[in-house]
């Protein structure tokens, strides 16, 4: 049975956010709120929470992970920038945006899609996110929480601890969140693709 943490969403309480942290440091998968929905998300060392959010959302090893980062010098760490993606991600940043990018030999080979060597990075705009990740001191391993069959994020942690009670290890909930997911950008090539349109005004990647 999953822990429920309710957390403020706009001043996370230090004690409650210690809570997560350690589950996170004794490998936990938590559902945790964003600024585009729930995600799932687990350290990036964690191998079984990697394989944990492949099934619960149905996917294969094809799919692109997301390293959600605290600030553009950590996600510089994990990604190469090129100047064209430097200026279209800090214009972006912090947003409901998740950017795929060549990864850096810091990323596990685990974690990479198989065949491109990339990575997605997006850096969220919500207030429990960025105290989460500067209580961590470490980049997490996330993907939205979008099950089987859906096409949007789920929004309601109590919901969400309903559905997934026996899968995850700990649910967040900092009030209702919403129902768009990112905006994904492709940057690996050199030019901008748009793979999905969400929450994240996607015209400036259109027209690049």
């Amino acid at each position: 049975m999953a822990r429920f943490v309710d957390v403020h969403p706009e001043d996370p309480q230090p004690r409650r956010l210690a809570q997560i942290v350690q589950a996170l440091e004794e490998d936990a998968l938590i559902a945790y709120p964003t600024d585009s929905g729930y995600a799932l998300g687990c350290r990036v060392g964690n191998r079984e929470g990697r394989d944990r959010i492949l099934r619960i959302r149905g996917l294969d090893d094809r799919h692109h992970f997301t390293l959600v980062c605290q600030d553009f010098s950590q996600l510089g760490q994990l990604v190469q920038v090129e100047n064209h993606a430097f200026r279209a991600i800090r214009s972006a940043t912090p947003g409901p945006y998740t950017f795929i990018l060549k990864a850096t030999p810091e990323v596990p080979r685990r974690l990479l899609h198989p065949k491109k060597r990339t990575v997605g990075v997006r850096i969220p705009d919500h207030p429990f996110v960025t105290a989460l990740l500067d209580a961590l001191g470490e980049p997490m391993l996330t993907s939205t929480l979008i099950l089987p069959g859906e096409d949007e994020p789920r929004t309601v942690g109590w919901e969400v601890k309903e559905d997934l009670d026996h899968a995850v290890d700990l649910v967040v909930d900092a009030g209702e969140v919403s129902a768009a997911p990112t905006t994904v950008v492709d940057l690996s090539d050199g030019t901008a693709e748009v793979l999905r349109v969400g929450a994240g005004d996607p015209t400036p990647f259109l027209e690049d």
